[in-house]
């Protein structure tokens, strides 16, 4: 009898999880078969044309003034060398860097002076609330401060562009906006992450994620018109539309009380109206791809912590802030519906995983104790055998974008960093479920941020 029930609920909840695949798979696919089109009548390389270096270089005066914000709270670890190598590497001539910071961060405070001190293009602004609060409330502080500077020299900024203290930019990228902000909203560099040296699974899983998400995903948001998410470094908002949604928010921008502002900033922007470009280009002079690089969480507590915070402020919290886009526009709402998937995706994997063990103890037992387990029926067979081969596709898309954009041996890597994923995602879920119950229950927003690391190769950094 307890094998009878074992086989009728293996039976039943691969039947559920595959058709749940099924839709999510067919999912995936439509997105990849509009890249496709899109690909083969060249609207994907919108943002690709090729900046001109020559025009800055000859009436620097005609370089629209860019402010650059950098929130960072306990980051005395690497802001010191990430502006040093910001300074070293942009290839702008007018732009300032505010770096936003705490009253109880004194580590973090002392490393940005030592730099501002050799170099005038930092500015230092320091809250009045002790941290962490949410990264919008520090960045907010900066836009205070930034207006009072306008105010006080007479000069407005053009646009506001967002970095994280383990940022590494590219020389170009300030070129780039500078080229496009004035046909466009907002401007996003696209990203691209760096593998630790220790972790080939935990790190190497985020390229596998950005290089698909900034190679295709974006690109066809982009081509449906729905509205871009912002990645909240590398992108860059005009300053018309900072005005406009400050206006709408009491005078401050960005909404403390998100935790991730940089998804909503973008879907406020689609929904005003803007149009944001995701700026794909490369360097005139080198050929490489104009690109932020950075080193993601190497050690799955902190992959998870990370993961958390995106779900939370994404799939759940985010779902009750932001709702749906304008009725008639189902790009729009399909795009959002594919935000929030994970609600949906990670019960589905581990009822997946469930059935997995379940089969295993069915075919112990009948092996054990005879009998044999009831056969599948043939159109879970059928379901089965297309999620096998919608998996192989995914697979096969994942490896090409992921080789696209590093090489054959991370592309590789990629197959077996699906697990990974799969496994960081399930407690991550955990935590976002435990972190959403907590704001539903009236507790603050706080920055869940993991700890930052920055390259001491000097190819990288370009130092």
């Amino acid at each position: 009898m307890i094998l009878s029930v074992i086989d009728v609920l293996a039976r039943e909840s691969t039947l559920f999880a595959a058709i749940w695949f099924a839709i999510g798979g067919l999912d995936d696919l439509l997105v990849d078969l509009i890249f496709g089109c899109r690909l083969l009548t060249c609207d994907v390389s919108q943002g690709r044309r090729p900046y001109r270096p020559d025009a800055l270089e000859s009436d620097s005066t005609a370089a629209p003034l860019i402010a650059v914000f950098v929130a960072a709270w306990d980051e005395s670890a690497v802001i010191d060398k990430m502006l040093r190598a910001t300074l070293a590497r942009f290839d702008y001539p007018n732009y300032r860097i505010y770096v936003g910071c705490y009253p109880n961060d004194l580590a973090t405070i002392a490393a940005v002076q030592g730099v501002m001190l050799a170099d005038p293009r930092v500015r230092i602004v320091v809250g009045s609330a002790p941290g962490p609060t949410t990264k919008a409330a520090c960045l907010n502080a900066i836009w205070g401060a930034m207006r009072a500077d306008e105010a006080c020299e007479g000069r407005v900024f053009a646009a506001v562009m967002l970095h994280d203290a383990e940022d590494i930019v590219h020389p170009c990228e300030l070129a780039v906006v500078a080229d496009l902000i004035d046909r466009y909203a907002a401007v996003q560099i696209p990203v691209l992450p760096l593998r630790h040296p220790d972790s080939l699974f935990v790190s190497g899983h985020y390229l596998d994620e950005f290089a698909e998400a900034h190679g295709k995903q974006l690109l066809v948001r982009q081509a449906i018109g729905a509205g871009l998410p912002l990645a909240g470094v590398g992108c860059a908002i005009r300053r018309d539309f900072m005005d406009a949604i400050a206006a709408r928010r009491s005078g401050l921008p960005f909404d403390a009380s998100s935790l991730t502002e940089d998804y909503e900033l973008g879907l406020t922007i689609g929904a005003m109206g803007g149009r944001t470009i995701l700026a794909r280009t490369t360097d005139p002079r080198t050929g490489d791809a104009v690109a932020v690089r950075a080193y993601f969480p190497h050690q799955v507590h902190a992959a998870i912590r990370q993961k958390a915070r995106w779900m939370t402020g994404i799939a759940l919290a985010g779902w009750d802030r932001t709702g749906w886009a304008r009725s008639l526009h189902i790009g729009d709402h399909w795009m959002r519906m594919r935000d929030r998937r994970a609600t949906l995706a990670i019960p589905v994997l581990v009822v997946a995983y469930g059935a997995l063990i379940l089969w295993i103890l069915s075919w112990t037992g009948h092996a054990l104790f005879g009998g044999s387990a009831q056969s599948l029926s043939s159109t879970l067979q059928w379901i089965l055998l297309m999620n096998a081969g919608l998996l192989a596709w995914r697979t096969a898309v994942r490896a090409l974008f992921v080789h696209r954009a590093y090489c054959w041996r991370e592309a590789l890597l990629s197959i077996p960093r699906t697990l990974v994923a799969n496994y960081i995602s399930l407690f991550a879920a955990q935590r976002a479920l435990s972190l959403y119950i907590d704001i539903l229950a009236g507790a603050a927003p706080r920055w869940d941020k993991t700890a930052h690391h920055f390259p001491d190769d000097a190819n990288l950094v370009g130092a």
